[in-house]
């Protein structure tokens, strides 16, 4: 009516035409449809196909086919005389094939990009979980797969899929059938798509409680807000709506502010949506209401009723009004070009021949937006509205975002949360899950055969963390920290080593620095007393030399506790190495000279050669070069450093000694070990040989206890981390030098200091079992 009338009143679009109107009612149902086209062409008498009996042939386009069915009810019969149908619902792919259907011309925009909107939506809201809703027809399949498949790249998962039949919605069984799926659904958000008159009964009906409360999201094109004036209820209060986005047409809500039925007596359409609106009759003595006010107005009607701003269904149909319009003032002006005979009336005006201006129009409506048709709409734009109820039975529609589907990337969706007014109950944005949050700490463990909204919560592993809920994986710490005990953040790691401040390094260094000074004390004795049968009995020289050597063994432990630093890491393993080398070679010594002073006895013997002190020592002395070539070698290939052990310790950055070449710190080892079982070996053999100072059975014993330390060392040593590491090598090397000092040379104080009668030449003398 306000197109029309707004037509009518320019004088430059259709210079003297005048637009009418004629409004039929269309069902949901093919016979009523066709009967309705039908009393459209053939007029108000009998409704006779292919005769027109009381019609005035003037009527040459039809606006209407709020759905696609009721577009392809009405163009079987109107394609039959090729008359244009201009449609306002939903933009169908379908409608838009030009073979099948000529003469149907699309005025709203590609909805192409609602399923991306609402699923933007999902996911701003976190709603992984969620049900839907659609007729049963082809629009809202296509929508539900385009849905679907949005869904499934975005990983939101399909609580359930309910589809409402348009013959159906009115029988008990059914619909108590279809609310009790619902009410058993833990989905907590549904998307609900389709024409208003297929799910009309949803509307309607009693909802339980279970289902009252959830959030509905929809589009403009279910009305959720029209229902009769003697229903009150809330059961999508709360609901966010996507609704094509329209521009303010001016005078509008001032048109409507002026319409009354008392100014058009005829239009019966008007006055009978006045009489139920306003719950009143036009005529005193009719009805059951009171007469109506001259003075009413449609604003002042509940939204229910009448939405003071146009929507975009009644916007599409103002576009498509004044589409006809342009194409005719487009038809004229050629006609005019072609000097054609123009009479003032539309006589000659025939349906068919609007359809080339029809396809090509292309204009700015009064709000200033450029409008086309066919195959050239453009995808829709959505504003995103909040539908509103209040406790007097009235209700609103609040914008509270908007998508654009041409924007950049991240900029396309806009919510402004906080305007938003959340169902009975929320009270703030709840989500809607299939399983619990996964706390931090946590992350997904997706369940093999459920969908990837169905999960468990599996602990990060270690060294990771979640400070997320709902983490697809956890993230691992960098290495110099380390996560806390609930796994949510990384804590800085400790740097730690075998300190001097510890315990433990200040125990070991005690203890070294008290052997190393007995051992010191040791030695004094044997000089003190070097003239003595005991300390002159097995080479005094290699005494000396072992003793001193035991004594560096000792203090070199001390490379081992400590910062690691460069000197600290070439000195420690090649210094205990030399040392050792020097101790054991010096038992070895002494261990054969034991055997070749025995053998030198014998007449003839070539053993009194090697028999002095030059020969043993000579021995230490090429034992000890062997061992400093391997080092040596170590040294200049791949030299030991200091590094940093970030792995060992979650908590801790252990910085120690890294050996260069395992291959060179094991060759050291080894080579210490054969010269001590050569030692244990020779000593061994030489243990039962009669001398009253035969030292072979201290030294097989004090060799056994070497050789026992060492062998539990390595793995001992394999399988600590650390500064425990460096501590097993450290307790090895002073139990290992404890173990010679006290087998070898402790008996030997005893008799020089305790029994020093017997280390006389006087005794040795009188001794019959000397």
């Amino acid at each position: 009516m306000f197109a029309v009338e707004e037509i009518n009143r320019n004088t430059k679009l259709l210079p003297n035409i005048t637009l009418g109107f004629h409004i039929f009612n269309a069902y949901h149902n093919d016979d009523r449809t066709l009967e309705s086209s039908l009393v459209w062409l053939s007029g108000q008498g009998p409704t006779i196909p292919n005769y027109s009996c009381e019609r005035q042939g003037k009527s040459i386009v039809v606006i209407g086919g709020a759905t696609s069915e009721l577009t392809v009810s009405m163009g079987t019969l109107l394609e039959l005389y090729r008359i244009p149908q201009v449609t306002y619902g939903l933009f169908d792919p379908l409608l838009s094939d030009p073979v099948q259907f000529p003469s149907v011309y699309q005025m709203a925009p590609r909805d192409t990009s609602l399923p991306l909107a609402m699923v933007r939506l999902m996911l701003h809201f976190k709603w992984t979980w969620v049900g839907l809703v659609a007729s049963d027809d082809s629009r809202s399949e296509k929508f539900l797969r385009d849905l679907q498949e949005e869904m499934v790249r975005n990983d939101v998962c399909v609580a359930f899929i309910y589809k409402v039949f348009t013959g159906l919605t009115e029988d008990e069984r059914y619909h108590s059938y279809f609310l009790e799926k619902l009410s058993d659904s833990t989905a907590s958000v549904i998307v609900i798509y389709g024409n208003t008159d297929t799910l009309l009964t949803l509307r309607f009906s009693e909802i339980p409680h279970t289902i009252l409360y959830r959030m509905w999201v929809t589009s403009s094109h279910w009305d959720i807000a029209k229902k009769p004036g003697y229903i009150y209820f809330d059961n999508f209060h709360g609901a966010l709506i996507f609704t094509d986005q329209t521009s303010k047409i001016p005078g509008f809500k001032h048109f409507l502010k002026t319409v009354n039925p008392a100014k058009d007596p005829e239009d019966i359409f008007l006055q009978d949506f006045w009489n139920s609106a306003f719950g009143c009759t036009s005529e005193i003595g009719k009805g059951d209401g009171a007469v109506c006010s001259p003075n009413a107005s449609l604003d002042t009607l509940r939204l229910s009723y009448l939405d003071m701003t146009m929507s975009d269904q009644s916007y599409t149909v103002y576009n498509a009004v004044y589409a006809v319009a342009w194409a005719l003032h487009e038809m004229f002006l050629v006609r005019s070009e072609m000097q054609s005979n123009r009479n003032g009336n539309n006589s000659g005006i025939y349906p068919w021949k609007i359809h080339s201006f029809l396809k090509n129009i292309q204009f700015n409506n009064s709000a200033g937006n450029q409008v086309v048709l066919a195959e050239k709409n453009s995808v829709a734009n959505y504003d995103i509205l909040n539908y509103v109820t209040f406790g007097n039975d009235t209700e609103v529609l609040v914008k509270v975002g908007e998508f654009i589907s041409e924007a950049p990337l991240g900029q396309e969706f806009i919510i402004q949360q906080k305007a938003i007014v959340w169902p009975r109950t929320w009270g703030e944005p709840l989500p809607s899950r299939c399983d619990k949050v996964c706390s931090p700490g946590f992350h997904i463990k997706v369940q093999e055969g459920k969908p990837v909204c169905c999960f468990d919560c599996a602990p990060c592993p270690q060294g990771q963390i979640s400070n997320q809920t709902d983490r697809d994986q956890c993230m691992k710490c960098p290495e110099d920290q380390y996560p806390n005990t609930e796994r949510i953040h990384c804590l800085p790691k400790r740097v730690t080593f075998l300190a001097y401040e510890e315990t433990l390094g200040m125990a070991l260094a005690s203890i070294a620095a008290s052997f190393s000074l007995l051992t010191a004390l040791v030695l004094w004795v044997f000089v003190k007393h070097k003239d003595t049968p005991i300390v002159k009995a097995n080479n005094r020289d290699l005494s000396y030399i072992l003793l001193l050597s035991l004594s560096l063994c000792f203090l070199c432990s001390l490379f081992f506790i400590g910062r690691p630093t460069a000197i600290n890491c070439l000195l420690r393993q090649t210094t205990f190495g030399v040392m050792f080398t020097v101790a054991v070679s010096s038992i070895l010594a002494k261990t054969i000279t034991v055997v070749l002073a025995f053998r030198a006895t014998r007449p003839g013997s070539r053993s009194r050669r090697w028999v002095g002190s030059r020969a043993p020592i000579s021995l230490v002395v090429f034992c000890t070069f062997i061992q400093v070539m391997l080092c040596a070698i170590w040294l200049l290939l791949s030299p030991p450093f200091p590094d940093a052990d970030t792995h060992s310790d979650p908590e801790h950055i252990i910085l120690e000694c890294n050996e260069g070449s395992l291959i060179a710190f094991y060759s050291v080892l080894g080579y210490i070990a054969l010269l001590a079982l050569g030692s244990f070996t020779v000593a061994f053999l030489a243990r039962n040989l009669p001398d009253t100072f035969n030292e072979a059975k201290f030294i097989t014993f004090s060799m056994l206890v070497f050789c026992s330390v060492w062998i539990s060392f390595l793995p001992t040593y394999q399988s600590t981390k650390g500064k425990m590491m460096v501590a097993v090598e450290v307790f090895s090397i002073l139990s290992s030098s404890a173990g010679l000092l006290g087998c070898i040379f402790i008996p030997k104080c005893y008799v020089i200091l305790v029994q020093p009668q017997k280390n006389t030449k006087k005794f040795l003398k009188n001794n019959p079992s000397s």
